[in-house]
């Protein structure tokens, strides 16, 4: 496959990326998928028992109908879901495999990637926002027992444990500890549990914490991190806390480096969006499309898998009209 020119190809196999797939197949293009790591990589990496905020005919692609046993479904029957339209319609992807380098030459793309190299005249990035966290930039947060992400609440049974954060992914990890026999602390940098958490699931953590079976410090922030006690900025002046783990699960952001030495343009502001064209979802460098929720760039609560799915059909649509 080495050099052979491809029509399109599509860097991220998540739900994005393999709508983008589907549009390509019904077009008979000649394309591939490159994926980093596992199909749907960033929804195999959510916690175990995770829940998703949207039902199930919202997260849905290309018509094909997703059936749950409940009105909000899981991680594992998204996983299911997924991996069944992918392998159903034999799909053309290349999981563990990392793109390394896009170079755009006079009429194509040159991508380098650590087992091969690929020559496309298109190349759609959906490649989300889950692989770089947002970090404390504290004393002790490279020690082992930080974790920025959130698998289950086993190993943290019996331990004192910090959880950073008020958005739903710190929320479950909370409450999940704590039914599981975790000490759980929350440290929150705002005023109160954020608005965005699932409704179902606020009144929950906010109860907990009423009661006092979660302790929580709001508008405040860890200081330092060692290996046996957490260091606190609260209202009430600096505290010392008794700490086994910290899990801290403050956001993640897009890949821009890669964006950026593909020659794609940013906004000035702190919102980091990329640039591109929303008819089209056309970036800035012809020919090179961006899917999903990497478009909202600092605004990862922008984009979804059910209001981006769209994105698939425009850049099919663009690029069948441009040839």
């Amino acid at each position: 496959m080495k050099n052979k020119i491809l029509d399109v190809i599509i860097i991220g196999a998540g739900p994005i990326g393999i709508a983008c797939a589907l549009e390509c197949k019904k077009r008979n293009w000649n394309y591939l998928v490159i994926e980093k790591g596992a199909l749907t990589n960033s929804l195999f990496n959510y916690p175990l028992n995770m829940t998703f905020f949207s039902s199930s005919e919202k997260l849905e692609i290309d018509n094909i109908p997703f059936i749950s046993n409940n009105p909000k479904p899981t991680r594992n029957e998204a996983l299911e879901y997924y991996r069944r339209v992918t392998t159903s319609n034999n799909l053309n992807i290349n999981l563990y495999e990392e793109v390394k380098t896009i170079t755009k030459t006079n009429k194509y793309f040159e991508i380098a990637t650590n087992k091969n190299n690929y020559s496309a005249k298109q190349v759609i990035i959906a490649t989300g926002f889950y692989d770089i966290p947002n970090l404390l930039n504290v004393p002790g947060e490279e020690l082992p027992k930080v974790f920025h992400y959130y698998k289950e609440a086993h190993p943290f049974t019996l331990q004192n444990i910090a959880v950073v954060g008020a958005s739903n992914s710190s929320v479950d990890a909370a409450l999940e500890i704590y039914r599981k026999g975790g000490n759980v602390t929350m440290i929150v940098r705002g005023e109160t549990i954020g608005e965005r958490v699932k409704y179902w699931v606020r009144p929950d953590i906010l109860n907990r914490i009423d009661e006092g079976s979660i302790k929580a410090y709001f508008n405040s922030e860890i200081t330092s991190i060692d290996t046996d006690f957490i260091e606190i900025k609260t209202p009430e002046g600096n505290k010392k806390l008794p700490n086994d783990y910290v899990v801290a699960l403050t956001g993640y952001q897009p890949n821009f480096k890669f964006l950026e030495h593909v020659g794609i343009k940013f906004s000035e502001d702190e919102k980091h969006i990329p640039t591109y064209n929303p008819d089209t979802m056309e970036s800035n460098v012809e020919g090179l499309y961006l899917a999903g929720v990497i478009c909202g760039g600092m605004e990862t609560h922008k984009w979804f898998i059910e209001n981006s799915r769209i994105h698939a059909k425009l850049i099919a649509e663009d690029i069948a009209s441009k040839n």
